[in-house]
């Protein structure tokens, strides 16, 4: 879904490299969510019952925003 590449992509390149490896940890369980949850999730359609993966959802929106 290019939707979720417009995110995920400048996120990855840009801020992967700075997490703390818990949160590295977390942002590899979120990317292997299904795709559906995903787009959801990110066009803030619904929130991700496992709060530590809808903190990353936060996070990587919030970038999105504000870079």
């Amino acid at each position: 879904m290019l939707e979720l590449d417009g995110l995920l992509v400048p996120f990855t390149e840009n801020k992967f490299r700075s997490l703390n490896e818990a949160d590295k940890f977390l942002y590899r369980r979120l990317i292997d969510s299904e795709d559906q949850d995903l787009f959801d999730w990110f066009m803030q359609k619904s929130k991700s019952e496992d709060a530590e993966l809808q903190r990353m959802v936060e996070i990587i929106l919030d970038y999105a925003r504000n870079g």
